[in-house]
């Protein structure tokens, strides 16, 4: 798309448009996940669940949203990617609704699993679009202004659950209600401002139809960049589960907080790392290069992740939290997002996005019950922040392996 089809008889940038819409996107996503935390403690009273069963509620949820990620992003390519976005925001936030209406554990896992299904379709179209949208110099940058709805999302859901909850006295369920109906909202939006590329006529070459490229295996794995993107965003993915799932809760029965405490420390994470993934993000553009960006936040992001269970003080939990906000996952996603972009054929980057996101969030599928199998096993949660450490220790290794050039558009094939 250029700049003449962006720039909209000196209206608002369509790509501009995009991002602030996709950004409300991500704000949904992450609100109607983050409510779930503060929860825990009364669903697993009223369910009568184990850590193991409680962390599985977001282990099947992101069953479901990990499996839809590559099917999505293949259906965006071929049926355009506004109708497979639209119609997922829209159900999802419909099974919000429903899931706060179950009256058994089994019933309201269906809805919850559906509400991940229909999450599914966001990551690999919406990517997809945006990455056609934006202009290549500003890729990182677009797309850290839209990952930083992850942040709202998260803090918005924190709080959601506390005050409505915790303060108010209200039911458990009010919070998937309250989250549902501004859901559905943002996605009739989506269908008033996205515009999915046309089905045009067939491309030509010197008057003849031209052959349509094929997506391949190696197109999507081929790539010696995107694979350990993929490694790192899972072993990335797998520690910022763990706290977003758990932080709460651990908050609350291992470090005797309660109320709108939690949601205040709780959120210091995702607010923090709005400037840490806006910086780190224009950094990685200014130098043109992705790889010395992800060596400064990884090996930081190792050090707040074992600063958690260690701090035997507040104010040390509470700036192993900031620290790992400002270079924890939402701000390592950009680059890493930057590194698929860079590297993806153009025919592909909704597939490419979809594989992505579904690799990295398989860490999401196993970082709810493994920590609360360990939990349950060792008498205590610190062991789960000790092997999410390890894993970001394997997401270094792999980033070390990265090779670009100076301008970092040269794609290096394995």
């Amino acid at each position: 798309m250029n700049d003449a089809q962006v720039n909209e008889k000196g209206k608002v940038p369509y790509w501009v448009k995009l991002t602030i819409i996709f950004f409300f996107g991500w704000i949904a996503l992450y609100g109607s996940r983050a409510i779930v935390g503060p929860l825990m403690v009364n669903i697993g009273a009223e369910f009568d669940l184990s850590k193991a069963q409680l962390g599985s509620i977001m282990s099947i949820f992101f069953i479901g949203y990990t499996a839809l990620n590559i099917p999505s992003g293949m259906i965006g390519d071929y049926l355009g990617k506004k109708k497979v976005l639209v119609t997922g925001v829209v159900l999802f936030g419909g099974f919000t609704i429903i899931a706060g209406m179950m009256p058994t554990y089994v019933t309201f896992m269906f809805a919850w699993v559906m509400v991940g299904i229909f999450q599914g379709f966001y990551y690999g179209p919406q990517y997809g679009l945006s990455s056609e949208a934006i202009p290549k110099h500003r890729i990182t940058l677009g797309s850290a202004i839209i990952n930083s709805g992850m942040a709202f999302g998260l803090s918005i859901g924190y709080y959601i659950s506390s005050i409505s909850v915790g303060e108010m006295g209200m039911s458990w369920r009010a919070p998937f209600y309250i989250i549902g109906v501004p859901i559905i909202i943002i996605g009739l939006v989506m269908l008033w401002i996205i515009k999915d590329k046309p089905k045009a006529q067939p491309a030509t070459e010197n008057g003849a139809p031209k052959q349509k490229v094929k997506l391949t295996f190696k197109d999507l794995f081929g790539n010696r960049n995107i694979n350990l993107a993929y490694i790192t965003i899972f072993c990335s993915i797998y520690g910022f589960f763990v706290l977003v799932t758990w932080l709460p809760y651990y908050l609350e029965t291992e470090r005797g907080i309660t109320g709108t405490q939690i949601s205040t420390i709780a959120s210091l994470m995702p607010w923090f790392a709005i400037p840490g993934s806006l910086i780190f993000s224009w950094v990685s553009d200014k130098i043109g290069r992705r790889k010395p960006v992800l060596l400064i936040m990884l090996p930081l992001s190792l050090v707040a992740i074992l600063a958690v269970p260690m701090s035997e003080s507040m104010p040390v939990l509470i700036g192993a939290l900031i620290l790992y906000g400002i270079v924890g996952k939402i701000s390592t996603n950009p680059v890493l997002v930057a590194v698929v972009a860079d590297n993806s054929p153009r025919h592909a980057l909704g597939t490419s996005f979809g594989v992505y996101n579904c690799i990295g969030m398989l860490g999401s599928v196993f970082a709810p019950t493994l920590t609360g199998f360990l939990s349950d096993k060792t008498g205590s949660m610190d062991s789960g922040f000790y092997f999410a450490a390890i894993l970001i220790c394997i997401g270094i290794v792999a980033s070390l392996f990265i090779k670009e050039s100076n301008n970092n558009n040269e794609e290096a094939k394995v």
